[in-house]
């Protein structure tokens, strides 16, 4: 490990000035390249204290042995020498992005003397149109296979176009009018090539100009009396109209625009990508990437711009590129994407209307396969034997751990406490196992005290379940007896569980874990084992997860167990905290969500939700019903008078005692159905 001091520039040796920056390790390889507007100010943030630093730069800048630059003269071309090296050395500590998938491209070869259609995947080639990305080959077959009636360009190889140039005799397409038989000469090289501008043309959304045209040839030889060149030009448009339903409009016809969409956790990141032109999706693509470097979603965005337009030019970039956040210097990354375009283009983050509703359904979108990419990497047996091996190992622990529990508090502003027992058993999610909790041993706001609680309550119930199974001969050896803990369990009756006969199924909280993890640092982790001394365990294993710097932690340890970053064991622990936090989020919003909902007639014994809302449907609003007679309640269907009297004495006694006021208006506030203010 390097010391950065040790090839530190000299103050004054640094320009001020925009450039490009690489780090190389000890064997002279670029280990990350970057750019910056000032060069000085952006290489001193690299030689600061290494515990100012973000970990990830910290490893860098402690595997790198020297740092050099390149002075240019604008932020543009920075921008351009960055993307240049970075293809160029593949440095290791460089956002990477990966196709989750090599997607196919409807090509025109416009380089050959008689172009040709075809499908093509890979390394994009000089002189080839791409239309795409699609997300099937077969999507573009059937597209080609509609329009080749209108335009009958080459398909076929070059193989079958020689021999049959050498034989006289077209291929079937020829035959059957889907191809204009250049090869035997039916059309001249030129004729070909107008054929194969104008399948261009059309494909890059100038549709409604040909359909137009062939509509008005159409009409014209009807009048003419031409009813076959008609009827052969009326099933042209129909073959047209039916290419084009294939891809909806999402946008005003002729909008020309990307929208690309990030999603992202702190190890991993999926991007996807709308590409739309003449106001429909003409193609898709995504990628998932690493964040090897400390990078926010405005780097991200920039990378993605650049793995994009890097090689494209003309109207491969289109004049609307729509992001989530912008770059960190919007302006030289629009002069950038204008250079390669040849006109200027438009980087901005949609507000509203119909681009707006479109980036959301591309946000659903990377959401979406950055899950299906997690799914599959947690769904491979030998991947998550590796995690929980790995796991073991940073831990310290005599075996794998096959059962891991994670625990996590929620609240909101200190009310409505709850906390989350999610379990993992040999990397997968046992949900029927999963468990949920109400703080309730004390009021307020403590996360420690919340932990200690929690944990104490479910590994009590666990000792309970060994001790009346016979598990257990010894008793445990906290010194006196351990007080009760309210609200014990997870809400359901405890008495209906502890009744059941054995069954063969383990009840509730039967199974110990072999690993403990709680969402936190190390207070979190210290009351987790101090919760776990009382009772007099000691076999099971306690960790913690911090989320900032995504850190391990151990019960009495002062510094934390940093995985790598690739680590699987790292990934595994992750999924099971993020898992907890959703959990425990999910039931904190729903309890929350039940309290602001409660009305004054959820007091009334017997007073189903059914005729709760007959009354108030009946009289309009609570307020309404509180001013009724006993004998108009009795009115209301279903109501009798019994009822009608416990409804009259719940709402007198929830009567507010004045009306409440709006102190800056003097307004009196309304009571709303519920039976709140409003």
């Amino acid at each position: 490990m390097a010391d950065p001091s040790s090839y530190r520039p000299k103050p004054g040796q640094i320009p001020d000035s925009p450039g490009v920056y690489k780090f190389r390790d000890e064997h002279r390889r670029v280990i990350y390249v970057g750019k910056a507007k000032s060069l000085r100010q952006r290489l001193a943030n690299y030689f600061q204290d290494l515990s100012g630093l973000h970990p990830r730069t910290r490893t860098m800048v402690t595997t790198a042995a020297s740092v050099e630059w390149t002075v240019v003269a604008t932020e543009v071309e920075a921008l351009q020498l960055e993307y240049s090296w970075i293809k160029e050395f593949d440095p290791r500590f460089n956002v990477k992005y990966r196709d989750d998938k090599s997607y196919p491209y409807l090509a025109v070869t416009l380089n050959e003397e008689f172009p040709r259609v075809q499908v093509m995947r890979g390394a994009k080639k000089k002189g080839v149109r791409y239309f795409g990305p699609y997300g099937h080959a077969w999507a573009i077959r059937e597209t080609v296979d509609l329009m080749l009636r209108v335009f009958p360009v080459r398909t076929c190889s070059a193989g079958v176009f020689k021999n049959a140039a050498r034989t006289g005799r077209p291929c079937l397409l020829g035959y059957i009018g889907k191809c204009s038989a250049p090869c035997v000469g039916r059309v001249t090289p030129e004729e070909h090539r107008e054929l194969a501008d104008d399948f261009c043309d059309f494909m890059a959304g100038r549709t409604g100009t040909y359909i137009r045209r062939l509509e008005k040839d159409m009409m014209a030889a009807a009048e003419e009396m031409e009813y076959e060149r008609a009827a052969r030009l009326r099933d042209d448009v129909e073959a047209l109209k039916r290419a084009m339903e294939k891809s909806a409009v999402v946008l005003a016809d002729a909008t020309d625009a990307d929208l690309i969409a990030v999603a992202e956790d702190e190890l991993e990141a999926a991007v996807q990508i709308f590409h739309v032109r003449g106001g429909r999706v003409r193609g898709q693509r995504g990628w998932v990437t690493d964040k090897v470097e400390n990078v926010d979603t405005s780097g991200l965005v920039e990378h993605a711009l650049q793995q994009l337009y890097g090689e494209e030019s003309g109207d491969a970039v289109p004049k609307e590129v729509l992001v989530p956040a912008l770059p960190e210097d919007p302006a030289a990354v629009s002069q950038w994407l204008a250079d390669r375009r040849g006109s200027q283009v438009s980087l901005r983050i949609p507000q509203r209307g119909d681009k707006k509703d479109l980036m959301v359904t591309v946000q659903r979108n990377a959401q979406q396969a950055l899950g299906l990419h997690k799914t599959k990497r947690a769904s491979d047996l030998t991947t998550r034997s590796r995690a929980l091996e790995e796991i073991a190992g940073a831990l310290d622990l005599d075996t794998a751990p096959l059962r891991i529990e994670c625990f996590d508090i929620s609240h909101l502003q200190g009310d409505d406490v709850v906390a989350s027992m999610v379990v993992f058993e040999d990397g997968l999610a046992r949900k029927g196992e999963y468990r949920r909790f109400q703080i309730k041993g004390f009021e307020g706001q403590d996360d420690v005290r919340s932990m200690h609680e929690v944990i104490s309550r479910r590994f009590r119930r666990y000792l309970q379940e060994k001790e009346r199974t016979g598990e257990w001969e010894e008793t445990p050896a906290p010194t006196g007896p351990v007080p009760a803990v309210p609200g014990e369990g997870d809400g359901a009756p405890r008495a209906a569980d502890e009744s059941r006969e054995d069954d063969g199924r383990p009840k509730r909280f039967a199974y110990p874990p072999q690993l403990l993890v709680v969402d936190g640092g190390q207070p979190q982790v210290a009351a987790a084992k101090r919760a776990l001394d009382e009772l007099g365990i000691d076999d099971i294993a306690v960790c913690g997860l911090a989320k900032r710097l995504e850190e391990v932690w151990l019960p009495d340890d002062d510094d934390p167990v940093v995985l790598p970053r690739s680590s699987e064991g790292l990934y595994l622990l992750q999924r099971v905290r993020d898992e907890a936090h959703r959990f425990a989020i999910t039931y904190q919003r729903a309890k929350r969500a039940k309290r602001i909902r409660a009305s004054p007639l959820d007091a009334v014994p017997g007073l189903g939700d059914t005729r709760k809302q007959a009354l108030i449907k009946h009289f309009g609003s609570v307020k309404k019903l509180r001013q009724a007679t006993i004998e108009e309640i009795c009115e209301v269907p279903g109501i009798g008078r019994r009822t009608a009297e416990s409804v009259a004495v719940a709402l007198a006694a929830a009567a507010p005692a004045a009306p409440a006021v709006n102190t800056a208006t003097g307004e009196i506030m309304e009571e709303d159905d519920g039976g709140s203010t409003t």
